[in-house]
């Protein structure tokens, strides 16, 4: 058995498919399926240290990304692009696995394109509410379509769609406890915690919205602050000028990024989080936290806007949308909700409810199922 999986450029691709793998190996360890072998058909590995520990072969092949606006890196990439369209054909032929997995993005096309080209099955799973330009197309050949949002099962046939939920990794599905994930990060437990997530490149807007507001913020409260890789110096270095001789200083604590154990333990601690509009909604519902989401107002069919009025449709978040973020409408939402009790209840009980907790277990089992019927 072989099953390809692509995707990728963010996290927001990268880790579901983790999520999936994870899950395949369960399954392929529990019936002891004999020769299994899964590949990573993509651009870049993203994380080679995953990649190995989840048992993914990597195989690299080139990817052009077609912007929705003028830029001169469209006509580069259109060579990338047939390139590797072509290596991908090569390549998927050598290993012509029984099934491909693929979770969209610009970095899916050769492998899909390759997979519809030689025959094998197809199935994708489209995290946002409007899907992207590669799986509205891959939507209709894939033998089966898995959707994170109800909603977006209007853009593909009724016959092969299921709303599956968000597969979310293993590692930060539960929260760690309190107790454990207070000691971890060496919080005081009377407090309640901010956590806030802008996405594994973090997120400039809402940086700078935090430090503006850091000094009302920290009388009250304590923050867990994810700020990209690239931005921690300068959000660290800006946040220990603004706190200085703040005698609640030590209230703050900035990461350039949470690895698994530590997003698990800030899971524990969580009384609200803020976050963009990406895949992290689906990781917050199963914590069952109330959030404050901050879509992106410029991305492909407006995504991150509908992903977020779909998740406050159920009452789970309240969403401030990037024009009014503000340090004092950001405070003032994040005290509205810790201070009122009903409000806060309703939101994580909406959140719990929203969660799909078995999706990337569903996703996992429709592969090998696929993948069996095609080895026949």
């Amino acid at each position: 058995m072989k099953i390809v999986f692509t995707g990728g450029g963010t996290g927001g691709h990268f880790y579901p498919i983790i999520a999936v793998a994870q899950r395949v190996n369960q399954i392929i360890s529990k019936e002891n399926i004999i020769g299994a072998n899964l590949y990573y058909l993509s651009d870049s590995p993203y994380d080679k240290e995953v990649l190995l520990e989840t048992g993914l072969l990597y195989e690299g092949v080139k990817a052009g990304k077609m912007r929705t606006y003028f830029s001169l890196k469209n006509f580069s990439d259109i060579f990338k692009m047939f390139f590797g369209t072509i290596n991908a054909i090569y390549k998927m032929f050598s290993i012509y696995p029984d099934v491909v997995f693929g979770k969209g993005g610009y970095a899916s096309f050769p492998a899909i394109f390759a997979a519809r080209i030689l025959c094998i099955p197809v199935l994708i799973h489209e995290s946002d509410s409007v899907p992207g330009r590669v799986n509205k197309w891959a939507g209709h050949f894939a033998k089966r379509v898995a959707i994170s949002f109800e909603e977006t099962a209007d853009y593909f046939p009724p016959k092969s769609v299921a709303w599956t939920g968000h597969p979310i990794r293993t590692e930060i599905e539960h929260p760690a406890s309190p107790k454990e994930a207070f000691e971890y990060f060496k919080l005081e437990s009377s407090l309640p915690v901010v956590l806030i997530l802008g996405g594994s490149q973090g997120a400039e807007l809402i940086n700078n919205t935090v430090l503006d507001a850091l000094p009302r913020l920290i009388k009250n409260f304590q923050i867990i602050h994810q700020t990209g890789v690239n931005n921690f110096k300068s959000v660290a270095g800006q946040a220990q000028v603004i706190l200085a001789s703040n005698q609640e200083k030590v209230r703050y604590l900035p990461f350039a990024f949470l690895n698994p154990l530590a997003m698990k333990m800030a899971a524990g601690v969580a009384t609200v989080i803020i976050s963009r509009a990406g895949s992290t909604i689906f990781e917050i519902a199963s914590w069952g936290i109330p959030s404050i989401i901050v879509p992106i107002t410029t991305t492909n069919g407006d995504h991150q806007r509908k992903n977020a009025f779909n998740y406050a449709h159920v009452g789970a978040c309240t969403v401030i949308e990037e024009m009014n973020m503000t340090a004092n409408i950001l405070s003032s939402e994040i005290e509205r909700i810790i201070n009122d009790k009903a409000i806060w209840n309703n939101m994580a009980n909406s959140a719990k409810a929203y969660n799909k907790p078995d999706a990337a277990y569903k996703i996992a089992r429709e592969l090998v199922d696929i993948a069996l019927n095609h080895e026949k």
